[in-house]
């Protein structure tokens, strides 16, 4: 009897196992089938994302004449770009005192896409004849190599006598340099070239505030500015017609 109860659990531990098995083989047929649909997936994703960034180059010729209108009205309105620079929340820190004198005399500023649109893109700030450089306009670049890396490619500012910003040092009239008090600069940001490949850098983050936010609607940020100067001017006005109010009261009394 003992040895048929051997048996038996012996007959019992191999169907178990034969079901752990048969269950293991449902499961990794599962894992296989799942995956074959996620990459179905991916693949239409891929060609989703294909097709968007045809359509976004498509439309980006359509915008074009569209930019160059908004640049031409932007030329007859003073201080336009330099305005709408202070009032961002993000780029306005990035503009010290010495930049917004040379903003003075930026006229236009284009944001441009390459041809192939995942490849990368341009930001050209274009400027009247100024105190400041011989350049008329400057451009940065943002080029997205296969490697994953970012090569990154500006002009050379070409500083006009005892003028010039490079890496957050101006110079005197006598052409001695001096650090400015706040190392924050717009130049120096652009003068910037430094391939990226750190993840975490891919990235740049004013190029993309530029590119993303401020160009598509500058008016945006440029009303901000004329906003603000409405409401302080009613406070004004509030204030003083509240001081008005009190002295009439004051003649009223007597």
């Amino acid at each position: 009897m003992v040895g048929d109860k051997g048996k038996k659990q012996k007959v019992g531990e191999k169907g178990e196992e034969e079901n752990a098995d048969h269950i293991d083989e449902k499961l990794v047929l599962s894992i296989e089938n799942l995956q074959e649909i996620q990459d179905e997936l991916e693949k239409i994703n891929e060609e989703a994302s294909d097709k968007v960034l045809e359509v976004e180059q498509k439309y980006n010729e359509v915008r074009k004449p569209v930019y160059d209108k908004r640049n031409d009205i932007i030329k007859s309105i003073p201080d336009f770009w330099l305005t709408a620079f202070l009032s961002h929340p993000a780029l306005g820190d990035l503009l010290n005192e010495e930049d917004q004198k040379i903003f003075k005399h930026l006229s236009s500023l284009e944001v441009e896409d390459f041809k192939d649109v995942k490849s990368g893109y341009s930001i050209t700030f274009n400027f009247n004849p100024n105190p400041y450089f011989e350049d008329a306009k400057i451009t940065k670049s943002f080029t997205f190599l296969d490697e994953g890396t970012t090569k990154i490619t500006a002009t050379s500012i070409k500083w006009k006598e005892g003028k010039g910003i490079p890496n957050g040092v101006a110079h005197d009239k006598n052409g001695s340099k001096r650090p400015h008090e706040d190392e924050s600069s717009f130049f120096s940001w652009f003068s910037e070239t430094q391939q990226k490949d750190d993840m975490d850098e891919m990235h740049d983050e004013i190029a993309e505030l530029i590119k993303e936010d401020l160009w598509p609607n500058p008016l945006t940020y440029f009303n901000n500015e004329a906003d603000e100067e409405d409401f302080d001017g009613d406070e004004g006005d509030e204030e003083e017609n509240g001081s008005e109010g009190s002295e009439d009261d004051d003649d009223d009394d007597e």
